[in-house]
């Protein structure tokens, strides 16, 4: 069983079950929308009928509203210095097909599963196996990342000696500049 029905200038072939984003539709109460532009439906493979007038329903819950994501709009004419950047976010309707009614028929789609609860972390764990140290290796583990650290037993002038030694290195295997050159 399906439907093609129209809504916000786009056409949707629909299944009751079917989750399909609209542009922005407006919804009752109870949070279903109503969609009356019906335009074919499908009782039985292979057949298609064109319902009359109000002869066919689509019914959807809405799932969540929302805007889209970012399109840039840029205008531009060559060799008139002339440019214009302007951003746009669609607003949409997120909607679940919930039922399609056809000639006193009606097609329903299964109700979603409950969604399960997770269970809450405990903090002692956290804190227990918060900087453990390896004895063997000198490594500390850290308990947000969970990387492995090494323990350096070097001094700031230590590192500042090895950094000039490797400098002068680079600035003895360098070559003089194209430009540079001494005139003799």
């Amino acid at each position: 069983m399906y439907a093609v029905i129209r809504a916000g200038g786009k056409q949707f072939r629909v299944t009751p079950g079917d989750v399909i984003r609209v542009e922005k539709a407006a919804a009752d109460k109870h949070g279903h929308v109503q969609f009356g532009d019906v335009l074919a439906v499908s009782a039985e493979a292979g057949k298609i009928a064109r319902p009359n007038g109000s002869g066919a329903t689509v019914t959807g819950q809405v799932m969540e509203e929302g805007r889209a994501r970012k399109i840039l709009v840029f205008k531009f004419k060559r060799k008139k210095q002339y440019k214009r950047m302007q951003g746009h976010r669609q607003d949409y309707t997120e909607v679940r097909i919930i039922e399609i009614g056809y000639e006193g028929k009606k097609y329903a789609a299964p109700d979603l599963p409950a969604k399960k609860a997770r269970p809450a972390k405990s903090e002692t764990s956290e804190a227990a196996g918060e900087g453990k140290t390896h004895a063997a290796s000198g490594k500390t583990k850290h308990a947000t990342s969970g990387h492995a650290t090494q323990a350096h037993a070097t001094s700031t002038s230590e590192t500042r000696h090895a950094a000039g030694k490797a400098t002068a290195k680079k600035a003895a295997g360098k070559k003089p500049a194209k430009g540079s050159k001494k005139k003799k």
